[in-house]
Order: structure tokens, then C-alpha cells, then sequence
């Protein structure tokens, strides 16, 4: 298959067909359809979860494909291993922890490259905000944690209590893109010391006016959760090493649930850097890794939305791998 050919993106007649308790994968029919290009293939699902887009990667492969997992969630691998257990005895798949910064390592340990296809599903698990225990949920009582991996790193109690009144509003105005990251940063640091979820959401919500009060918290734990597990730097490290593991005609699938993944994505897929600068040849044309199919982000239909909710904020964007000597056609203007 290439990328010029024809896929189906009707909508899928079971959104929820790969969904558990764990976690409901968003956009699974369209990962099917336009990630895999060789049905005997190696695939990589770099942020596994509860194995959902695995499991929907092994149910189009024939019986010599195969499906490698990574996350740095304990939960995650557990789930996933349970989940697909009987794939795991067959040799069609297999998980690692590690974190997906790492991805090159953590495939030549696996001699698992190079590879048809990796997929990146950005942003937490439903598994993840429903245990409050990790504190990811401005909903529930719990710890003021947000690690994805709870052996190690920074928490975000410790940004909250020991950071000062510049850094955290520099922090919600970057990674929340929270335009109130002064007065809520005052009223944070002015409330040390808090130590709950619940703590700094009532902390939040003294500190803006009442319309609006959910988006604002969503924004400032995204803030949070984003700085704790280093995210951003995290996608920027794997896409970067995506091009030495992805075969020639492979393709690569980001799923991003706001604008500072999505932004990142689009750039690299692009242009084959994070600046949106676009290289051309002598010819005036586009010199980049990747080649966009289709150009632009793919979005949940209807049924999908109103079956998940939290697929309404879900980008897509898919691309192919093609050889450094080949060039795409001119440039359009960056964004």
C-alpha cells in the first residue's frame, strides 16, 4: 500500500470496540486503516496504555505481524499484558517500560528495527485520572502527584509548594496556556502549603471568576502533568528519532489532544523540525522526511465524540517515510 491510495475512513459502526475499563483508545478505525502498510509488518505502540490500538493492530495483521509496546506506567503494562496475553504466547506481541523519549534504545535492545509503522496516542490514560491515588484528576480527592512513572521524578506537589509565584506562572501560561497564570500563581503560592488535588482546585477556583471554573482547572493540571512527566520534551525526543527506525514507505500516527502536542506533530511531520521552517532543494521544493497523508489532522466523527467525549479534542495526523534524496512539492507558507 502507498500513500496515494485510497482508505476507508467511514465511520466505524463500534467506536468503542477496543475500550475497556482501563482506558477507551480514541480514532482506533482510522490507526487501522492508514498506519499499517504491510499487513506482516512490525509495528510499535510507543505509548500503550491499556493496549487498546494494540489489540486494534494485531486484529488487521495477518500471523506474521508483529506489535511491540511501550510505556513508563507499571498499571499500563500490566493492563496491556493481561489484556493480550494469549498474543504475548503466539510471539505476536510484547511490552517494555521505558519511557518513549528513548525510543531508538529501547527498540535496538528489542532488535525491533526497523519498523513499519509507530503510533503516538499523547496525553493521559482514562485509567490514569480515575485513580485518584495518582492524582491526575482535579475531580477526586488525592496525593499531588501526576507521575506517570510513580518510581521516579519530580511531583507536582513540589512544583506547587516549593516552586516561586514566576516559575508557576510561567509554567500555566505555557503549558496551560492559561491567561489568569498571574493571579491563580498568587493565590497558590499564598496558600502554601497544599498537598491534595481537591486542595488546589478550591486554591484555583478562589482565584478566578466562576464562568469557566473547569476549563481553568483542566488547563492548570495540564500545566502540571505536562512539566511532571517532562511531555513535551518527551514527543520532541521521540519524533526526532522516529526517522532512524521507520523503514522507507513506513508511516507514523500521532494522536494529540491539544495544541502544544498537535503544533509540535504538524511541524515535524511537515517540515522535519519543530521551528516550521521549511528546507527546499535549489528547485524551490520541499526537502523534509516525511510526507503528510492526508495533509492535515483527521478528527473523531460524530458517533465517536458522543460514544467518548474525550475523543472531541483528539488530532490525528498520519505520515509516510520517504528517502532523504526525495522532494515533495513547494513549501506553503509555515504556521
Amino acid at each position: 500500500m502507498s500513500a496515494s491510495e485510497p482508505r476507508n475512513d467511514s465511520p466505524d459502526d463500534d467506536p468503542l470496540r477496543y475500550a475497556t475499563d482501563y482506558h477507551a483508545p480514541v480514532l482506533s478505525h482510522n490507526v487501522q486503516n492508514r498506519l499499517v502498510t504491510d499487513l506482516s509488518g512490525r509495528y510499535v505502540d510507543a505509548t500503550l496504555g491499556g493496549g487498546g490500538h494494540a489489540r486494534a493492530l494485531l486484529d488487521v495483521l495477518d500471523s506474521g505481524g508483529r506489535v511491540l509496546g511501550i510505556d513508563r506506567d507499571g498499571d499500563a503494562l500490566a493492563a496491556a499484558r493481561r489484556r493480550l496475553a494469549d498474543e504475548r504466547e503466539m510471539g505476536r506481541f510484547r511490552a517494555v517500560r521505558g519511557n518513549f523519549g528513548r525510543l531508538k534504545e529501547l527498540l535496538e535492545a528489542e532488535e525491533f528495527v526497523p519498523v513499519d509503522g509507530l503510533l503516538l496516542d499523547l496525553g493521559v490514560s482514562s485509567h490514569q485520572l480515575d485513580v485518584s491515588e495518582r492524582g491526575f484528576s482535579f475531580q477526586d480527592e488525592g496525593p499531588l502527584d501526576m507521575r506517570m512513572d510513580p518510581r521516579r521524578g519530580l511531583t507536582a506537589r513540589q512544583i506547587v509548594n516549593e516552586w516561586s509565584e514566576h516559575e508557576l506562572r510561567n509554567v500555566l501560561r505555557r503549558y496551560g496556556e492559561e491567561r489568569r497564570a498571574g493571579p491563580i500563581a498568587r493565590a497558590i503560592v499564598e496558600a502554601r502549603p497544599l498537598d491534595t488535588t481537591r486542595g488546589l482546585a478550591e486554591v484555583v477556583k478562589g482565584a478566578v471568576p466562576p464562568p469557566g471554573e473547569t476549563k481553568t482547572l483542566a488547563r492548570v493540571f495540564q500545566a502540571l502533568r505536562i512539566v511532571v512527566n517532562a511531555e513535551l520534551e518527551e514527543l520532541e525526543q521521540a519524533l526526532a528519532q522516529s526517522t532512524k527506525v521507520v523503514r522507507t514507505g513506513g508511516r507514523i500516527a500521532v494522536i494529540s489532544y491539544h495544541s502544544l502536542e498537535d503544533r509540535r506533530a504538524k511541524r515535524y511531520l511537515r517540515y522535519g523540525n519543530f521551528e516550521g521552517e521549511p528546507k527546499r532543494d535549489l528547485y524551490g521544493n520541499l526537502v523534509a522526511p516525511w510526507i503528510e497523508t492526508p495533509r492535515g489532522p483527521i478528527e473523531a466523527q460524530e458517533a465517536e465524540v458522543e460514544a467518548n467525549p474525550r475523543a472531541r479534542s483528539a488530532r490525528l495526523r498520519v505520515a509516510e517515510r520517504r528517502d532523504q534524496e526525495e522532494v515533495g512539492p513547494p513549501a506553503p507558507p509555515t504556521s
